[in-house]
C-alpha cells in the first residue's frame, strides 16, 4: 500500500513541475514582414501585385525570432502584394500548391528586451492562449484532487480490512 502512495505522489510531483511552456504552441498561423505580424486566414488571394520578401526564419515553436518570421510557413516561401490593397493592411503569402493565401496585419512585431522572453501579438490568439492555460490548471487541480480522494478511501479500505491471525 505504501508503494501506492509513493507512486501516486511522485507522478503528481512530476505533473507540477512540467513546464506548460514546453508544451507551447502558436494560437494561430502568421508571417512576420517589415516588423509587423500578418496573421494567416484562408482566403484565397487570385490577383497578386510584386514580390515583396520572403520567409527568412521558420519555427513551430514560440519564441521571438528575428527577421521575415513565420511559424506556418518554411523558409524561402514568397509573400506579394496585393493588387488594390494596401501592405498595410495584408499580403498574400505563397502556399506550398503555388496559390496564394491572405495574411491580415495585426500590429508591430515586438522584440523583447532583455529581460523579457516573449512579447504577444497585440490582438490575435490571446484568448486562445489564456483558455490553455487556464485549462491545464483545471486538470491538474482536478488531478490533484482525484489523487487525494484515492488516498482517502484506499486509506479507509486498509484501515477496515480484517487482519488474519
Amino acid at each position: 500500500m505504501r508503494t501506492i502512495y509513493v507512486i501516486l505522489c511522485t507522478v503528481l510531483s512530476i505533473s507540477f513541475l512540467v513546464s506548460d511552456k514546453s508544451f507551447a504552441k502558436w494560437a494561430y498561423p502568421f508571417v512576420v514582414w517589415n516588423g509587423y505580424i500578418y496573421v494567416v486566414n484562408d482566403e484565397k488571394v487570385k490577383e497578386i501585385g510584386k514580390e515583396i520578401g520572403h520567409v527568412t526564419k521558420y519555427s513551430d515553436r514560440e519564441g521571438t525570432y528575428s527577421g521575415n518570421f513565420s511559424n506556418s510557413y518554411k523558409k524561402g516561401t514568397k509573400y506579394y502584394s496585393i493588387k488594390g490593397i494596401n501592405t498595410d493592411e495584408a499580403i498574400a503569402v505563397q502556399d506550398g500548391n503555388g496559390k496564394y493565401v491572405k495574411a491580415t496585419r495585426d500590429g508591430k512585431y515586438v522584440k523583447p528586451t532583455k529581460n523579457e522572453k516573449y512579447v504577444k501579438p497585440t490582438n490575435v490568439g490571446e484568448y486562445e492562449s489564456n483558455k490553455k492555460s487556464s485549462e491545464i490548471i483545471f486538470l491538474k487541480w482536478t488531478a490533484v484532487f482525484l489523487v487525494l480522494v484515492i488516498l482517502i478511501v484506499t486509506g479507509r479500505n486498509v484501515a477496515n480490512r480484517k487482519r488474519p491471525r
